[in-house]
């Protein structure tokens, strides 16, 4: 057995006690693919999937619009409630933090593996979500640059 196997198979474990189904399917995926000798796929996945993933996510958030339960109407009344204020306000400082992560992420590798390991841990065991690294780039790449913590 190739010991480079191990971390996608005790993330694999893990996802399966933790319940995740999505990691589950992801760890599975790559493994088959380096099982199967596809590793040629790697750098396309590694390079575009972020983007695929978004864009899929994007395409679920959309439906509703496209099937007509979301109106323009329903959109403005978003601008009238606290509540819809609120939630637009946060919506915009997410996708801000989770764009600060993406060159982040790029450029500090060594917080990559440390972004994996706590999104994995919220995902498998906190029922969270794998959409975290981005923000959580974002986030970590905030507190460092307040800290003047970057090199």
């Amino acid at each position: 057995m190739n010991w480079d196997n191990i971390p996608l198979l005790i993330i694999l474990t893990l996802s399966v006690i933790g319940n995740n189904h999505s990691v589950s399917i992801a760890a599975l995926l790559l493994l088959l693919i380096k099982l199967l000798g596809f590793e040629t796929w790697f750098p396309f996945i590694e390079n575009h999937g972020i983007s695929i993933g978004i864009t899929v996510l994007t395409l679920a958030v959309l439906t509703p619009v496209a099937q007509g339960r979301i109106s323009v109407n329903n959109m403005l009344e978003a601008f009238k409630s606290p509540t819809g204020l609120v939630a637009i306000a946060i919506g915009i400082l997410v996708a801000w933090i989770a764009a600060q992560g993406v060159p982040f992420m790029k450029d500090t590798p060594e917080a990559v593996t440390a972004l994996i390991v706590g999104t994995l841990i919220g995902v498998c065991f906190f029922q969270g979500l794998a959409v975290g690294p981005l923000i959580a780039g974002g986030m970590v790449s905030l507190v460092i640059s307040l800290f003047g913590l970057f090199k």
